[in-house]
Formats: C-alpha cells, sequence, structure tokens
C-alpha cells in the first residue's frame, strides 16, 4: 500500500518508517499540508494520511475521489478539519481516539506550573545572572479549585495529576462518567457553576457546534477574577479577542494555550524572521501573563509511537478485514466511531 503523508516532519516519520516496513505500507512524505491547491500530489497513492491542519473539505475530497483514493487515515483524535458530512460515503476515514492522554495531560500542568510558579521568567531572569525574586511570587496549587471541561482519557488523566497536588476538581461533560465523581474531590456540575466556582479552568473537550467559542466574552464575566485558563485541546474553543480583552481587563489571571483558533497559518513552522501578521496571537503572546505553545503537547516519544502503530494498524485492519474500530462515520447530523464496520 502507498500512502501519500502530508504535513510531515522530521519526527513523524520513524515511528511510521518502522511500523509501515513491518507491515508491508510505504509512506511518501510532503511537507506541505494537505488543501486544494496540493491534493494533486495524492494522484497515484492508495491513501491519504492528515494531521490537525490539513483541509479536507468538499473540493480536496471530490479530488482524491477522482484519484481513486477512499482511505483517509487522521493520525490525531480529532476530525473538525475533516467535512464529515460531505466525506460520509466518498472516505473512510479513520482517526487515532488516544495516543497518550498521559503526554497531553502532563503538558498541560507542565504549563500551568510553569505560569503560576513564574518558571519561565525565572529561566530568563537567571540567564542574565538576575537572581532577585521580586514580581516572582506564586500561589500554591493544594486547596484551589479547578474546573475541568471534558472527562475523556485526557481530562480524566489531568484529573488524576491535579488530585495528586490536592486540588479539588469540579467537572463538567456532556456525557459524564459514571465512575468519576466521588461527592468530595471530584464533583459533576453545570457550566455556569463550573465557570463561577472555579480558580484554574482546563479545557479537554472536542470542537463541535456546542463547544465553538466556549470561552467567550459571556462566559468570561462569569468567572471568578484571576481565573487562570489552560487550553491544550482545540483553539476553537475559545474566541481568543474576548480572551484578550478578558486579560487587558484583569478577569483573567493567566492563560497557557498550546493551540489558537488561526493556528493552521503559523504553528509548526519557524517565522522567527518574519512579522507576525496575527496581531491577536502577537498580543497574547506579548502579555506576560500568558504562555503559549505550539500545538506540542502531544509531542511525546510514547505519543509518536502510538500514533503511528494505531495508524498503520487502522490501514491494515480496513484492507484486509474490511472494517477498523476506529473509522468515524456521519450519521443522523453527528459524527461518532463506527460500530456497525460498513458506513457505506
Amino acid at each position: 500500500m502507498k500512502v501519500a503523508f502530508f504535513d510531515a516532519k522530521p519526527y513523524d516519520k520513524p515511528s511510521f518508517d518502522k511500523y509501515g516496513e513491518e507491515n508491508g505500507i510505504r509512506f511518501k512524505y510532503f511537507e506541505t499540508k494537505l488543501t486544494e491547491d496540493t491534493a494533486d500530489l495524492a494522484h497515484g497513492f492508495d491513501a491519504v494520511c492528515v494531521f490537525v491542519n490539513d483541509t479536507v473539505n468538499r473540493a480536496v475530497i471530490d479530488k482524491l475521489n477522482s484519484f481513486g483514493i477512499r482511505l483517509l487515515a487522521l493520525r490525531c483524535a480529532g476530525f473538525n478539519n475533516v467535512d464529515m458530512k460531505y466525506a460520509h460515503g466518498r472516505l473512510h476515514v479513520f482517526r487515532v481516539p488516544a495516543y497518550s492522554p498521559y503526554a497531553v495531560a502532563e503538558h498541560t500542568i507542565a504549563l500551568l506550573l510553569t505560569s503560576i510558579r513564574r518558571i519561565h521568567k525565572a529561566y530568563i531572569r537567571t540567564r542574565d545572572f538576575n537572581f532577585s525574586l521580586a514580581g516572582m511570587t506564586g500561589f500554591d496549587l493544594h486547596g484551589k479549585t479547578v474546573g475541568v471541561v471534558g472527562t475523556g482519557r485526557i481530562g480524566r488523566a489531568f484529573i488524576d495529576i491535579c488530585l495528586g497536588f490536592g486540588m479539588k476538581v469540579l467537572a463538567y461533560d456532556k456525557f459524564p462518567a459514571a465512575d468519576l465523581e466521588d461527592g468530595e474531590r471530584v464533583r459533576y456540575v453545570t457550566l455556569d457553576e463550573l465557570f463561577e466556582r472555579s480558580d484554574i479552568i482546563s479545557l479537554h473537550c472536542p470542537l463541535t457546534e456546542d463547544t465553538y467559542h466556549l470561552i467567550n466574552a459571556e462566559t468570561l464575566e462569569k468567572c471568578r477574577r484571576g481565573v487562570v485558563i489552560l487550553n491544550t485541546s482545540r483553539g476553537a474553543l475559545i474566541d481568543a479577542e474576548a480572551l484578550l480583552e478578558g486579560i487587558k481587563a484583569r478577569v483573567v489571571g493567566a492563560a497557557c494555550l498550546d493551540v489558537y483558533e488561526e493556528e493552521s497559518e503559523f504553528f509548526f513552522e519557524d517565522f522567527s524572521g518574519h512579522i507576525l501578521e496575527d496581531d491577536v496571537l502577537a498580543r497574547l503572546i506579548s502579555m506576560p501573563n500568558v504562555i503559549v505553545t505550539s500545538h506540542q503537547a502531544f509531542l511525546t516519544e510514547e505519543a509518536l509511537r502510538s500514533i503511528a502503530e494505531t495508524t498503520v494498524k487502522n490501514l491494515l485492519d480496513f484492507t484486509q478485514n474490511g472494517q477498523c474500530e476506529n473509522e468515524l462515520c456521519y450519521r443522523g447530523g453527528s459524527t461518532e466511531d463506527c460500530k456497525s464496520g460498513k458506513c457505506f
């Protein structure tokens, strides 16, 4: 099997080469992202493999179909970059539902600790032999209340870490986990209560019509003054302009972002020698209480191996057995994992 691999980075290749060679799959790596303009590169391949910032819209799907391509392998859990309604009946779409929830959860807590204990500022100061502690006062996590939106694998891994710090957890999920709530340390609440009572809010939910701009001007008004906002999930969960205004108004005490709504134009690339044209992103980065990382929460050796192994397995399962447990299916206005194994 020949697979066109878009938005390829050096750290992708070792694991995909290993599992591909072991299973008779040859990956051709393209550094460019998949778009309508670059889809022609997939001509002559059996399948396409894409990541979070590749575009799989109607035009791209039609082009892939015209080349006889019916298999789309996402090497990520999210699929908001795919027009799933239009893909139904045209492409079999596979995803990696869980690679390393610990990688993302640990990165989230690393951002939080870096922010509230001023680690990033201390690093810069001591590099200049400045050992002053003025302006470096942080606060304890122990005893604080953290609101966790989304209690899937990553959200639960993050909750476990928070409990280890002695924090209280207010959780929200459209589909609550029956075994998570204990009434004392972890409790499910409404979104309004979560916003009103949390010292820290961490987002671990998918991007849907319901969660688009979940953090906005209206919801920020409900939050405690000085709230810390964490987002290692999807950029569009936060209205970036509203967040910026919340920071300027001192409503938001700090923000830690591994994702950004318009990140596809910038993240994973080197713009150090250029003027950043996104004014909102530039202003956020300039804020002393904002930390931005470029969608790197997933980037651990364990996660990269898991992503490659699952992606290869998805392709093999479908080509050999005609079905794959990680196939996505569009039904009745929503997208879900395929239960029948026969999406079309």
